[in-house]
This record gives C-alpha cells, structure tokens and sequence, in this order.
C-alpha cells in the first residue's frame, strides 16, 4: 500500500481548549504528536526516554475564565 505510514493513527477526547492551549505552548520547532510520543515513552519507563521539557508559563497556563 503506498505511503502507509509507520505507526498508526492513535485516537483520544481530550478538551478543545486544552488541546489548543497544549499546540500553543509546544515549540516552533517540533509539535504535539513529538511531545505526545516523548512523554509516553517515559510514561513506560523505556530505556533512555526523557521526559519533554515543559515551556515556561505562557497564556496557555491560565485555567480558561468560566
């Protein structure tokens, strides 16, 4: 099958707000499947899998005003 990617597509709900507030703070030069990736990584405790480092609080730290 042509282009058939790697990995599969992996699925989850998370909050609209949060997940724009989570693209917003994720660096220029990577996105949120990276960070997403890292962070499971180190959740399974893999072998020299790192933690994703978090950005400094930005506008996207703020609970969204109810």
């Amino acid at each position: 099958m042509p282009n058939q990617p790697k990995t599969p597509v992996s699925r989850f709900r998370i909050d609209a707000e949060l997940w724009k507030a989570f693209g917003d703070a994720v660096p220029d030069d990577t996105d949120r499947s990276d960070v997403l990736r890292r962070f499971v990584a180190h959740y399974c405790r893999r072998p020299g899998a790192k933690l994703p480092d978090r950005p400094p609080a930005g506008p996207w730290s703020e609970a969204p005003k109810a």
